[in-house]
C-alpha cells in the first residue's frame, strides 16, 4: 500500500508506545498516534488526557480534553488535580506524547510565542499540562512535522524544558525522568545523544535523505553513525489509521484528511 509523509510518521510514532505503559496525550498529533497504538501494536497501553480520563479508548479522535467520549469510554475519571499530583508528579507516568509548535536541539519545546514575548510575531496556543508533563513524566515522546521553522536553533521561548541546555542540564533543573528520549517527524526519527542530550538522526523514514533532513533544521543536525531505515508502514497499520481518521472526519463534519 502507497502511505504520505504523515502517515509514517503517525505510524512511526504510535510503534514507540510499548504495550502496558501509562501514557499522559496530548491533543492533535500525539492522540491520533497513541490511538494507533491501541488500536494496533499495544492494545493495553493506558491513555489518560489531561481533563481526567484514565484508560480512554475513544472510536474518534478528540477536539480536546474536554471531549466526552473520554470519559465515556474511560475505565475510570478522576479530578483534573488527581491526574497531576497523583498520577503525573507521584511518578506513575511512563510516557508524555506530546506535540510542539517549535522544537530546538535539547528538546525543549515552544508552543507560546514566535518572536518578542511582549509583541510577538505569532502567538501560540499556550502551555496546557505541557510544562508539568514535560518535567515529571518518566520518558517523553514528541511528534511534529519537520521544517527549519519548526526545527530551531534558539527558541524565542521555552515553553516546556527537554533537556534544558544540554549535558547535565536537567539533572541539575531538579526535574525527575529521562526526559525527551524521542522526537518523530515526517521525515526522521531523532534520539538524544549520550551525554550531550543533543538531538541526533539515527532513523531516516523510507525515501529520506540527509540533504532533506538537513534543509528542514535550523541547526547544524548531526546523523549516527549507523543510520537504519524503518519498516515501511503495514496493511494493518495504515488501514486502522485511516479508518480511525475516517470515523473521525465523520464525527466532526471535517473533509478526508483533516483529521
Amino acid at each position: 500500500m502507497t502511505y504520505t509523509t504523515n502517515e509514517m510518521m503517525t505510524v512511526a510514532a504510535a510503534r514507540r508506545l510499548k504495550n502496558g505503559s501509562v501514557c499522559f496525550v496530548g491533543i492533535g498529533l500525539p492522540s491520533k498516534a497513541a490511538n494507533l497504538a491501541r488500536l494496533t501494536s499495544s492494545p493495553d497501553v493506558v491513555l489518560i488526557y489531561e481533563s481526567g480520563p484514565i484508560g480512554a479508548k475513544p472510536s474518534v479522535l478528540p477536539l480536546s480534553i474536554g471531549a466526552g467520549e473520554l470519559a465515556e469510554t474511560a475505565d475510570t475519571v478522576v479530578p483534573t488535580g488527581e491526574i497531576f499530583r497523583y498520577w503525573l508528579q507521584g511518578g506513575r507516568i511512563d510516557v508524555g506524547f506530546l506535540g510542539a509548535a517549535q522544537v530546538d536541539r535539547f528538546g525543549n519545546i515552544n508552543t507560546t510565542v514566535v518572536g518578542d514575548y511582549h509583541a510577538p510575531k505569532v502567538r501560540l496556543p499556550g502551555a496546557g499540562g505541557a510544562p508539568e508533563i514535560a518535567g515529571s513524566a518518566k520518558s517523553v515522546l514528541i511528534i511534529l512535522k519537520q521544517s527549519a521553522r519548526s526545527f530551531v536553533d534558539k527558541l524565542d521561548f521555552i515553553t516546556s524544558v527537554g533537556h534544558g541546555e544540554g549535558g547535565d542540564s536537567r539533572k541539575r533543573l531538579g526535574l525527575p525522568g529521562a526526559g525527551p528520549v524521542g522526537i518523530i517527524t515526517d521525515l526522521c526519527i531523532m534520539e538524544p545523544e549520550t551525554g550531550t542530550h543533543e538531538f541526533v538522526v539515527p532513523a531516516l523514514h523510507p525515501g529520506v535523505t540527509r540533504e532533506q533532513v538537513t534543509a528542514a533544521t535550523g541547526w547544524a543536525i548531526r546523523f549516527a553513525e549507523q543510520v537504519e531505515n524503518p519498516a515501511e508502514p503495514t496493511e494493518v497499520e495504515l488501514t486502522a489509521l485511516r479508518d480511525l481518521e475516517a470515523r473521525t472526519a465523520a464525527a466532526h463534519g471535517q473533509a478526508p484528511g483533516e483529521a
